[in-house]
């Protein structure tokens, strides 16, 4: 059956990211996505433009689908509770999007300006950022500092997914409670066994 041109596209999205995550953008090609979807080159130009327009459909599909989980995770009152969602909305989306996930930490073409993990991490710190500047004023502690405890924080959640993702284990409930461990408690403080906060984790 032929396919809607909506249908195609989709198609062709679906192919691309799959080869993305396998590969990354430099060892794909126009000849090897058509192939894959079984049309001709052109049928991939027409609709993107060539490999670049689709892998950014492709990335910002992925960074609005992970800021949307983050975002609407960020629903506590206690800013330990709202780390620890977070932190587990990332987790969720990198057990979940494995493939995704590969696309996002990999490099992106020079001519990309937007669609990198770096600028991924960048606007999770600036929403972070608003909560850490909230409650530094709250504990008298400098605002001015906030931009910089968002960045570590964000920064070392990241990072840890990164190495997360090869190796599942432990549990990401137990990792991120143990990342929400190291920044609310610091080295000096660090519990022996740290709990999440969560009642409903997932096993």
């Amino acid at each position: 059956m032929r396919m809607s041109g909506r249908e195609r596209r989709e198609q062709l999205l679906a192919v691309g990211r799959k080869l993305f995550a396998e590969k990354g953008y430099e060892a794909v090609s126009v000849e090897e996505i058509a192939a894959k979807a079984d049309v001709s080159k052109p049928v991939v130009y027409e609709h993107f433009g060539g490999k670049e327009g689709l892998y950014a459909v492709v990335v910002d599909r992925e960074m609005n689908t992970l800021m949307e989980r983050i975002t609407s995770a960020l629903d506590g009152d206690h800013p330990r509770q709202l780390l620890e969602q977070a932190g587990l909305a990332l987790f969720d989306y990198i057990d979940e999007n494995s493939e995704g996930f590969a696309i996002l930490v990999r490099d992106s073409p020079v001519s990309q300006q937007t669609g990198s993990f770096a600028s991924l991490i960048v606007d999770i710190a600036g929403q972070v950022e608003d909560e850490l500047a909230q409650q530094f004023a709250a504990h008298g502690l400098p605002k001015g500092l906030a931009p910089a405890y968002s960045r570590m924080l964000v920064g070392m959640t990241a990072l840890t997914g990164q190495w997360w993702l090869d190796v599942r284990k432990p549990r990401k409930e137990e990792v991120v409670a143990h990342i929400v461990n190291l920044a609310w408690n610091g080295l000096s403080h660090l519990e022996s066994s740290p709990q999440p906060l969560r009642s409903d984790s997932k096993q």
